[in-house]
């Protein structure tokens, strides 16, 4: 009978943070929807053009996120860390965003063309990682042991 109130208690914690993740997620619903009134605020008012302070860092902080993302994914995926997902996604999008803001800072010209090429590779780069961020976390033998030692029926 000891089991018995840990089980509800587990009941009860799993139900209140189901609670909370759809109020987080109807939150984000809500913001989704708010933003497209604010889009179109935006698209009214700002300017066409304007002169940028920090161009080059800006730039250039972009390409060391993604960078270090690849970095981050490549190592936590070689020792079969499911965080490696997760630094992919975050990867994958910032070579989506690299490659949004490649094409609409350029030019026309060979300045578009440049920016074509890259937007080519990052949306690559993009689509590794969007594989590597949804697919199934390898078990190392390490992991698959342990699984192993916790399902035998005998522990």
């Amino acid at each position: 009978m000891k089991g018995a109130p840990k089980r509800r208690t587990a009941k009860r914690w799993t139900a209140k943070r189901w609670t909370a993740k759809r109020w987080t997620l109807v939150l984000l619903g809500a913001g989704a929807v708010l933003l497209v009134p604010w889009m179109v605020v935006l698209a009214l008012t700002l300017p066409g053009s304007t002169e940028v302070r920090h161009w080059s860092l800006a730039w250039i902080g972009l390409d060391v996120l993604i960078a270090t993302g690849c970095a981050a994914t490549a190592l936590l995926g070689l020792r079969a860390d499911p965080r490696a997902r997760l630094t992919a996604a975050a990867t994958a999008a910032m070579a989506v965003l690299d490659a949004w803001f490649d094409i609409t800072t350029s030019q026309s010209g060979s300045d578009l063309a440049q920016a074509l090429a890259c937007a080519v590779a990052e949306t690559v780069l993009a689509g590794v990682c969007v594989v590597l961020a949804l697919s199934e976390p390898q078990k190392t033998a390490a992991h698959k042991g342990v699984a192993a030692t916790k399902s035998s029926p005998g522990t």
